[in-house]
């Protein structure tokens, strides 16, 4: 291409440096909130889509990493964390420490010199310790301490990581207390009278023991999210369970079918009648990539039209699911040429880029190149909707794709 918009991002990813917690919590919860322990790892695994750690004691051998402890949970950082800047055959599952990692993991300079390099404008960021919707929170038995520990984690997104050094080019990406809706809305709104536009949700509640999206439980969070313009983010993963298909299969089965979670998702969504109910909703789906949704939205109109009746939608679903889908659905890709060469069959305006950085699928630092080889075919209008102008009118952002704060 003779020239390539600025990449706007929806999903990178921000590892919290060591005092976002300690550092905003109240005084009786600061040894007892997210803090970070050096310690070694006993042992590691990742089988069957689960994370498996064990955090050793002091003068255990083994390697020495940075782990995140918080009640009974022993998280380490890990390579697969930060992986940017490592040759792919290097990438292992290990622990590491903030010493081994990019700084533009955790550090807003670092962060945006590592942006340009890569041709990136812009960045939406998932978060680390908290994992992709904040379900570390929801886990956790102290409730009061939940609550506060998300509120301490948006409070540094938007004044600290979104702040006056990121210069509107990080755009804040915030959690709820996913065990209360009457709360995640009020969250919602909080947030949203600061200028921020997407909240992070998962992509299967119930795999969190959360009521599903066919109940009426997450009326008071939605409602919330349709009054205020607010996108609802969802990233593989978000369900604290990866596909897989059994117990032993190697962590590259899990990895090639990572969209599956999204695909059931946006099932779930069409045939719930939420979008009906609230006409301003709108959904995104992270790193689930886009190749596989026009069977999808084939299938699922067959299905409306021919089993409705007894399928359990025919009361609150009364249009095709595709037509629903171009109105509310974002599908976002980083690596995914066949569906852009069946782009027609999904939509144009419902496509949105991303680069991964700092994870081991990142096409950091040759993003601009992968996009570049992919969308080649396509019309200049049509690429700079993709690369950044979707983006933009999505998530509210200014005309030169920056993030214009509260």
């Amino acid at each position: 291409m003779e020239t390539f918009p600025k990449i706007i991002s929806v999903d990178d990813h921000t590892v919290e440096p060591p005092g976002v917690w300690r550092d905003r919590l109240p005084s009786k919860y600061r040894d007892s909130g997210p803090r970070i322990v050096r310690a070694p790892l006993r042992e590691m695994t990742f089988l069957g889509g689960r994370f498996a750690p064990v955090m050793g004691a002091p003068g255990d051998e083994g390697p020495v990493g940075d782990w995140w402890v918080y009640e009974d949970l022993h998280r380490p950082l890990t390579r697969l964390d930060t992986a940017v800047g490592y040759d792919r055959d290097e990438i292992r599952l290990e622990v590491i420490t903030y010493e081994q990692m990019r700084p533009g993991s955790y550090s807003v300079p670092d962060r945006l010199a590592d942006m340009d390099v890569n041709h990136v404008q812009s960045a939406l960021c998932f978060p680390t310790f908290p994992r992709f919707c904040g379900q570390t929170f929801t886990e956790a038995k102290d409730r009061e301490l939940g609550l506060l520990g998300v509120r301490a984690y948006n409070d540094w997104m938007v004044e600290e990581w979104c702040g006056p050094d990121a210069r509107g080019r990080l755009i804040p990406l915030t959690l709820i207390p996913l065990w209360d809706a009457e709360l995640a809305a009020a969250e919602v709104r909080r947030n949203a009278a600061r200028g921020v536009r997407a909240v992070a949700f998962s992509e299967i509640p119930p795999h969190l023991g959360l009521p599903s999206v066919h109940t009426d439980e997450w009326d008071p969070f939605l409602a919330a999210c349709d009054e205020t313009g607010t996108v609802v983010a969802m990233h593989i993963g978000s369900s604290s369970r990866m596909p897989s298909t059994s117990a032993d299969a190697p962590p590259a089965v899990g990895s090639t079918i990572t969209f599956a979670n999204c695909c059931f998702s946006m099932v779930d969504w069409l045939m719930s009648g939420k979008f009906e109910r609230f006409p301003n909703l709108r959904v995104m789906y992270a790193e689930g990539q886009i190749g596989w949704i026009p069977y999808i939205l084939e299938r699922a109109d067959v299905v409306w039209e021919e089993n409705r009746g007894w399928g359990g939608v025919a009361d609150k679903v009364h249009r095709p699911p595709s037509e629903v889908f171009a109105e509310h659905v974002y599908g976002c890709f980083f690596d995914d040429a066949f569906g852009l060469r069946n782009l027609d069959a999904i939509g144009v305006g419902n496509v949105l880029y991303e680069t991964d950085y700092p994870h081991s699928d990142s096409t950091w630092p040759k993003s601009r190149e992968v996009g570049e080889a992919q969308m080649g075919h396509l019309a200049p209008d049509v690429v700079e909707r993709i690369v950044r102008g979707n983006a933009i009118e999505l998530l509210g952002l200014t005309e030169d794709g920056l993030w214009a704060g509260p």
